[in-house]
């Protein structure tokens, strides 16, 4: 189970699930792929299950590690937080208008705005290791508070249509839910029915069922919220996000390479996940150190931000998530951002590794 829990490990798995869809999906069996993840079970498709179903567990697990972070860990001190939060602020906005600088008013505006925590943490445990933990933990912020600011984007600007019923009726299972752990009820047979009626109503009011993994997540008591992401960070690193990109990264490039190269969406995505990370991460972060008494650990350097902050521009599952959702799955629109979100995260993670590499080195030398 140690293994399972590897961030090394689960983005070596999200990168084989990558791979494997691509080479499928551009295969002469690329239909047998789509067969696929059309089957229906329960009224949705096989990929609706991986995006809707088995995403709200990573986004249960991603909350859980906010809810320590506001309770215990960095983002309970202001000023330690200072930094971190504002670095994912600034490479958020950054992304979005250079997104829209290229596109114009486009609902993928979002797509280069995520950043993915367990494939920039597989980067950096593979090329830091000599590194400061310090920047370790400046990325987990970072990434944390990206993830709440996208679950946002997603509930606000992603939900064509609002059923208020259902979202109400979600409010007794989640209220029951949060009832029973804050009384450190840990019996799986009452507990994962009353999360199953909260995600299914909140699948059933348009808000994107993803939300219920988070609002759950913020219902566990901070001393337990590490006892419930041990348990299951397994299936979300192992199962749900592998399968997820599996199913999300079948882009099959029709046209020619070429063409969907010099599209303005993929183009869009790619400009903003390497470059509008890069300087709204970096930007941001020396805004702040120089405007506020905020500061940078004593053993971070600003090179260890940029690279950090070129490691942010590794995308993937969140901006998949809102490209289908702001295109439709399936579209020529929606496949281009795909291969933006690869293109881009793939370039993203290459500049990062090297610049971190290159800095891991010197510290080593440095002993």
């Amino acid at each position: 189970m140690r293994l399972l829990r590897s961030e090394t490990f689960a983005g070596v798995l999200m990168l084989a699930a990558t791979i494997l869809a691509l080479t499928w999906a551009n295969s002469p069996l690329r239909s047998s792929y789509f067969d696929i993840s059309g089957i229906s079970v329960a009224g949705l498709s096989l990929s609706g299950w991986a995006s809707d179903g088995l995403l709200a567990i990573f986004f249960f697990v991603a909350g859980l590690e906010l809810k320590r972070e506001l309770v215990v860990g960095e983002l309970r001190d202001p000023r330690r937080a200072a930094l971190p939060v504002a670095a994912a602020v600034g490479g958020m906005i950054v992304p979005a208008l250079l997104f829209t600088a290229i596109n114009g008013a486009s609902r993928g505006w979002a797509i280069p705005t995520a950043t993915d925590i367990a494939f920039a943490l597989a980067v950096l445990a593979v090329v830091g290791r000599n590194l400061p933990p310090a920047l370790r933990t400046f990325l987990l912020t970072l990434a944390v508070v990206d993830d709440l600011l996208a679950i946002l984007l997603i509930a606000i600007f992603y939900t064509s249509t609002l059923h208020a019923v259902p979202l109400l009726l979600a409010l007794f299972p989640l209220a029951g839910f949060g009832m029973a752990v804050q009384r450190r009820v840990r019996s799986w047979w009452l507990l994962l029915p009353l999360a199953a009626l909260t995600w299914a109503f909140v699948h059933a009011s348009g808000v994107h069922a993803t939300v219920a993994g988070v609002l759950l997540a913020f219902t566990v008591p901070a001393d337990l919220a590490e006892r419930f992401e041990h348990r299951w960070r397994p299936l979300s690193s192992a199962v749900a996000v592998p399968v997820f990109a599996f199913f999300a990264a079948g882009v099959t490039i029709t046209g020619g390479l070429g063409e969907a190269l010099t599209d303005p969406v993929t183009v869009g995505v790619i400009v903003g996940l390497v470059a509008g990370k890069t300087i709204g991460i970096t930007g941001a972060t020396w805004l702040v150190h120089r405007l506020t008494p905020a500061g940078l650990a004593p053993e971070l350097a600003w090179w260890d931000v940029l690279g950090l902050a070129m490691l942010g521009g590794v995308g993937f599952t969140v901006s998949m998530l809102i490209g289908e959702l702001a295109y439709g799955p399936g579209t020529p629109a929606d496949q281009h951002a795909k291969l933006g979100v690869l293109l881009g995260s793939l370039l993203a993670a290459v500049l990062a590794a090297i610049i971190l590499r290159l800095r891991s080195r010197r510290m080593s030398l440095g002993r």
